[in-house]
């Protein structure tokens, strides 16, 4: 199960790997560090540094900084450029940073002691924290100081746990786009995913409604209902389960207009075992033939007459409870995207192998007597909208890139008319 879930997670979801990288480099710091456990601490590094610094090597190593350093007294902060992480943290004589560097497989290919690095932090004045349920979104409000169009976009992330840029590797596609409308004078807001900030708030009862579409809503209804904003046109963008989610957001907010970038048109599980057999065919190291037939043994599960609330969530696709997949299987995207009388704006990448050119004609097919629905289809964007080329992967992510101009300039133009 735990196997399925992080595939799942690394391919579909678009899990920040600052998240995973991040806990896996406090785990090998607290290890070599603290608890001593020198052995632990080597089975974090990559098979071609782990056998150039023996246990013994690195034990030696350890103990000749500490007689130099002190003792780990704390982390006080963690930044990272890419797959290089900055661990800054007080020892009892002096504070640095212990530097990471992870490979694609978040094994360690580096370990070094550097002086402290500043990295930017983020300007208060574009802080913004807004109320939803019990907890508070944390996120970046961007205004234009000049030429103000009075449209502002609230962004709505993918699946997994994301922050209000929806990093993936080095990549920050709603960073992205929030500036490039920030310099077209359309204002924007993004917040962290409560999964992310807030993971405590999801539980076995919980749904999308928790996860995804209540937060939106609430963000909306903020700029809807506060008198700072009057005269705003709001927009919601959603991508990914954001847009797959977007007839529901509808529903409930009832904003000018909704973007909707590479949404799932079809249901979750069955993109699963399309995504699954699709990894194998290309990797099958990476996906096991082990690992398709499992999701398509769980997929089969809940698709059967036997499955209901209490079905326990270890036979169930993504490790996920059965109340979270009762929801998704009531859910009628197409049935719900009718309802909605504002204007879409519907973007799909070509290259996209997560969610496919197949959801977005049936997005397409379904509004096809919607004058106000607008369609564009990019062939060489990836699930990021990033440009890219040769046969789609998982390994598209890990290059960094820009969200493609040509989809920025049709989405400002969208919000715009």
């Amino acid at each position: 199960m735990k196997k399925l879930l992080t595939l799942f997670l690394t391919v579909y979801s678009l899990l920040s790997f600052s998240q995973d990288r991040k806990e896996i480099g406090n785990t090998f710091i607290k290890a070599l560090l603290i608890d001593k456990n020198i052995e632990k601490a080597h089975s974090y590094f990559d098979p071609s540094v782990a056998g150039q610094i023996p246990v013994e090597q690195l034990k030696a190593v350890t103990e000749q900084l500490q007689g130099q350093i002190g003792g780990l007294k704390n982390i006080l902060e963690v930044n990272n450029e890419g797959s290089i992480y900055y661990y800054y943290t007080e020892f009892e004589k002096t504070k640095l940073d212990v530097q990471l560097t992870f490979n694609e497989s978040n094994k360690l290919l580096g370990f070094f002691l550097v002086p402290h690095k500043t990295f930017e932090k983020p300007d208060e004045k574009t802080t913004l924290k807004i109320k939803s349920d019990a907890i508070e979104l944390n996120g970046t409000l961007l205004i234009p100081p000049s030429n103000n169009k009075k449209k502002l976009v609230i962004f709505v992330h993918g699946s997994g746990a994301h922050d209000r840029d929806e990093t993936v590797g080095e990549n920050k596609p709603f960073k992205d786009i929030a500036e490039y409308l920030l310099s077209n004078g359309i204002a924007s807001y993004r917040y962290d995913k409560r999964s992310y900030s807030n993971p405590e708030t999801f539980n076995e009862k919980s749904t999308v409604e928790e996860e995804t579409i209540n937060d939106a809503v609430n963000a909306a209804n903020y700029f809807k209902n506060n008198a700072d904003y009057k005269g705003y046109q709001i927009i919601i963008l959603g991508h990914s389960q954001g847009a797959y989610m977007m007839p529901e957001i509808a529903k409930k907010a009832q904003v000018s207009k909704y973007i909707f970038m590479a949404g799932n048109a079809r249901p979750l599980q069955d993109l699963l075992v399309e995504q699954y057999n699709y990894l194998h065919a290309i990797d099958p190291t990476k996906v096991p033939a082990e690992a398709v037939q499992e999701i398509k043994k769980q997929v089969a599960f809940l698709n059967s007459p036997q499955f209901n609330l209490n079905s326990p969530a270890k036979e169930l696709p993504l490790g996920q409870s059965a109340a979270y997949w009762q929801y998704l299987k009531n859910y009628n995207q197409l049935n719900e995207v009718k309802k909605i009388k504002a204007p879409m704006f519907f973007a799909q990448g070509g290259r996209d192998y997560q969610v496919t050119e197949k959801d977005f004609s049936l997005w397409k097919e379904t509004l096809k007597n919607n004058k106000t629905a607008v369609f564009k289809l990019y062939p060489s964007l990836s699930h990021l909208f990033i440009a890219g080329s040769g046969k789609p992967s998982p390994k598209d992510y890990e290059t960094k890139g820009k969200v493609d101009e040509q989809f920025l300039k049709d989405l400002t133009q969208f919000i715009l008319q």
